[in-house]
């Protein structure tokens, strides 16, 4: 079964009982098989998002109140939340209609809605559901998040962050943080050694989408930061400096420990097959030889896809960190799978693999792929 075809599934018959009996349960004459009944019409033609919007409306047919009054009946919600099974791992899908409906409905009450948000966000993340908050009552919206950072609940205080990314993916941008990320120092700086890994990987992605516009300003933040040396902290730097290391940026690697001008030689680039089958996969290995000193590098391979326009387009892959001795020599291997997968299409043609060091290309090679 195709990939997208399982996530929306996360919002199917089952997840539509989940949600219509855990409402029945804290707002009264909510009528739940009648919900139900609604919310399965046409609901099997729609992808994942589609089902989101599809399910707010029909909660909002269903709800017949005003949004004050029902948002004190939702907020009693995870008392009785039907989680679904511990097996299934998009279990969690069936809150976030119930949560994104707070940021349609209850936009003009920011309070109560807010608040609910707070109370809701353990049952499936609301990150998305925070954005129109932000956009539309920044000022109110930002106190609440920097307040949130100090919440007893790992899951609030990722809410803090999380929800003020400035490009989310499938999230809507805020641009306001995009041209300048400085009022985020405020929520980023009281998490940065927060305890919960689950806060700390989301204090990374943050500043990892700040350093796509503002890459200076994110790393004179982090050169700070690891002046600290501290554990949570340092680990915060490495995962959020990925995109800066894919794009070879060379202000960064001495910051992680990095040679600044590593010196390593790399034999060219054996194939294993110069022309592969699409679903098949492309097996390559290279020797790399250090120099006189010891030096830590970064090792990564870029993918040259054929595009529908005939021109190449590069992605970066993560390969391998190193540590080289004085005069090392290392063999890498690798296997890159062409099987078909949602988030990428394949065109037959010319592609280019190459190896980079430190972000600087050293060698490349052509090979075919073919139907």
């Amino acid at each position: 079964m195709a990939e997208q075809s399982l996530m929306k599934d996360g919002l199917g018959r089952a997840a539509i009982a989940r949600i219509g009996n855990s409402l029945a349960q804290v707002i009264p004459q909510f009528d739940a098989r009648a919900f139900e009944a609604d919310a399965r019409r046409g609901l099997d033609q729609l992808e994942l998002k589609a089902r989101v919007h599809h399910l707010i409306d029909i909660l909002h047919r269903h709800y017949d109140l005003p949004f004050k009054k029902l948002s004190n009946y939702l907020q009693h919600l995870p008392e009785v939340w039907d989680r679904g099974s511990a097996a299934d791992n998009k279990a969690g899908f069936a809150a976030w209609p119930v949560i994104d409906y707070v940021a349609v409905h209850g936009l003009a009450h920011p309070k109560e809605a807010l608040h609910t948000l707070e109370k809701l966000t353990p049952l499936f993340s609301a990150e998305f559901a925070i954005r129109p908050f932000i956009q539309q009552h920044p000022d109110f919206t930002y106190a609440k998040l920097v307040d949130w950072c100090d919440h007893p609940s790992e899951h609030v205080r990722r809410l803090a962050s999380e929800g003020s990314r400035p490009r989310l993916p499938w999230g809507m941008r805020l641009p306001q943080f995009i041209h300048n990320p400085e009022p985020l120092l405020g929520i980023l700086q009281k998490l940065k050694t927060d305890e919960s890994l689950y806060v700390r990987r989301s204090v990374a992605n943050n500043l990892n989408d700040i350093s796509k516009d503002n890459p200076e300003w994110m790393i004179k933040l982090c050169a700070a930061w690891l002046a600290d040396s501290h554990e949570h902290t340092n680990w915060i730097v490495k995962h959020a400096m990925r995109s800066l290391v894919k794009a070879g940026d060379a202000r960064v690697f001495p910051l992680l420990g990095y040679a600044a001008k590593p010196s390593v030689t790399l034999s060219d680039i054996k194939l294993a097959k110069h022309t592969i089958a699409l679903g098949d996969a492309l097996e390559f290995n290279c020797t790399l030889s250090g120099g006189k000193r010891a030096q830590h590098v970064v090792v990564d391979y870029v993918i040259y896809f054929m595009k529908a326009n005939g021109k190449l387009a590069p992605k970066v892959f993560k390969l391998k960190n190193i540590a080289l001795a004085a005069n090392e020599t290392v063999v890498i291997s690798k296997r890159h799978s062409f099987k078909p997968i949602t988030t990428r299409r394949y065109y037959t043609g010319a592609h280019q693999v190459a190896i980079q060091i430190n972000g600087t290309e050293i060698a490349r090679r052509e090979f075919e792929l073919t139907r």
